[in-house]
């Protein structure tokens, strides 16, 4: 593993704002998941960040963001540490920041009794022990709402104030960012509007403020920026939180990625932030600073047989699951099996053309759902209803008629960033496809790759095509004719949906399949 020089970067006395700034990557922290939301803690001695689907995450490869650290000890810094099931749950989990005295953790999480998934956006509030971090407790805010897949925001060191990013009440774009501040009598106000100065119609996300709250930072895709999302500052001019400079943009720190999760450390003349440049839409994280590099710290490993397993229940309500099969091109019900799969345990349930179906399965679990029916290709579904407050919920599927040009996406066939290996889970739904293949064998297909259209073209055409290479070796090797199956990369070059943000992006970046015979 190749390090990075950082440790000088926290340890030496600030030097002259005349110095030029110094940038780079924490390669020794980063890996080929995603990185998000790196903050450094009080003592400047741990860096807490956000790994999204990592496999060692409490939800495993489809958790959305466990909390993970790296300590620095003897002048070398650990490798990641995952930060246990305390501050961890199944639902996107982050740090916002610190209390003054470094005993109060602030959580980006609601969380719930015993370990289980939480049911609600919000944040939290853990108190430190003297084996660490202790339960969190969660925090009430008036009026909150995200319909956001994540929070993302910075909580003061007083504890006062929490800025944030959210798709709410009032919200001008798909996100847009929010204040809200503890009242005299401590309690929490209800979230405002930074105003239309900041906000746009497009996406604010990930604010942070200066340690006199007076500069705000954020990231933005509507400001035509450098790259997808770029870093900007704005000034506040007064007491009213709506009434700020016009945002700047930062400038070279931005690249034709997403930059995100900036923060500013005045002790430390530095700033921490995230960039996917050159990371196939994955986050690494990246600094700022003007401390001059002085030597390489050495990766050292820290003992973590001392961290608790996950322990506690699962919420054992239940959730009944009902909706429609249809023809996706006549919207006619259809008879179709489905099937509900969460770790060796299974649900089926049967489709008519007149009630549809019905099943009951239990809450807080993630379901591969497999839907069949005679004529149609079959697919696989996610169902994810760890956060969801419901006693039920509908769910319709469509399928593609077995014909000529119908066109497949493989949702759940995922790779490693930047990279050809398949992740786990993704055989899944490739071996649905060697069954249809075995079970129609006059059928032929046309693998196609697909990306996004951020970095360069031609590199997204390679990797597409390596991808697309990859899917048929895997066909081939399990017993499909490799006259059968031809395949191309195509890059960027063929969206389906808006690049203007991640969550349309990530509907662009896909494998598929077309019958071209039968």
């Amino acid at each position: 593993m190749r390090v990075f020089v950082f440790f000088t970067l926290l340890s030496i006395a600030v030097l002259s704002t005349a110095q030029p700034l110094e940038s780079g990557t924490l390669e020794f922290l980063n890996s080929p998941y995603d990185e998000l939301n790196p903050v450094l803690g009080p003592d400047g001695k741990t860096l807490y960040f956000t790994i999204a689907n990592h496999p060692n995450n409490t939800g495993g490869l489809k958790d959305p963001g466990d909390i993970w650290y790296a300590v620095l000890k003897d002048h070398a810094w650990s490798e990641p540490i995952h930060a246990g099931p305390l501050l961890n749950n199944r639902a996107f989990n982050g740090v916002a920041g610190f209390a003054e005295d470094g005993n109060s953790v602030y959580l980006l999480s609601h969380y719930a009794a015993g370990g289980a998934s939480p049911r609600t956006q919000g944040i939290a509030r853990a108190q430190r022990t003297g084996a660490g971090w202790g339960e969190p407790v969660n925090i009430t805010i008036p009026y909150f709402q995200n319909k956001a897949g994540a929070l993302y925001g910075t909580m003061m060191p007083a504890g006062d104030v929490f800025v944030f990013s959210a798709e709410t009440y009032g919200t001008r774009g798909v996100e847009d960012l929010y204040v809200t501040r503890k009242d005299m009598s401590g309690n929490w106000t209800e979230p405002r509007n930074l105003g239309s100065v900041i906000n746009t119609q497009f996406q604010e996300l990930c604010p942070a403020l200066s340690s006199d709250g007076r500069t705000l930072y954020f990231s933005a895709n509507g400001r035509k920026g450098r790259g997808s999302f770029d870093i900007y500052k704005a000034t506040r001019l007064d007491d009213t939180w709506t009434n700020w400079t016009e945002p700047e943009n930062l400038g070279d720190i931005n690249t034709e990625g997403r930059d995100l999760f900036y923060r500013p450390y005045a002790v430390q003349d530095l700033a921490l932030f995230t960039s996917t440049k050159n990371s196939d839409g994955y986050g690494d994280i990246k600094f700022q600073g003007r401390n001059e590099p002085l030597q390489q710290p050495v990766i050292v490993k820290i003992d973590t047989a001392t961290v608790p397993t996950l322990v506690g229940g699962i919420d054992d309500n239940h959730v009944r699951v009902y909706g429609r099969v249809t023809n996706s091109k006549t919207g006619e019900s259809i008879p179709a099996n489905i099937t509900f799969t969460v770790s060796t345990a299974t649900k089926e349930a049967k489709a008519s053309e007149a009630a549809g179906y019905t099943v009951q399965v239990d809450a807080a679990q993630e379901y591969q759902v497999r839907i069949e029916a005679v004529g149609y290709i079959s697919t696989l579904e996610k169902l994810n209803i760890r956060t969801y407050e419901m006693s039920a919920l509908e769910m319709n599927f469509k399928l593609q008629p077995l014909e000529v040009g119908a066109t497949v996406a493989l949702r759940s066939v995922l790779f490693e960033q930047g990279r050809t290996n398949l992740l786990s889970g993704s055989s899944s739904e490739l071996d649905i496809i060697v069954g249809f293949l075995n079970a129609n064998p006059s059928v032929k297909i046309e693998l196609a790759g697909h990306t996004d259209n951020r970095g360069i073209p031609a590199q997204n055409v390679k990797l597409s095509q390596a991808r697309v290479d990859k899917v048929r070796d895997y066909l081939i090797e399990h017993g499909i004719s490799k006259n059968r199956i031809t395949g191309k990369g195509y890059g960027g070059a063929m969206p389906i949906a808006s690049n203007d943000s991640e969550e349309t992006r990530q509907l662009n970046r896909r494998v598929e399949f077309t019958i071209k015979k039968m």
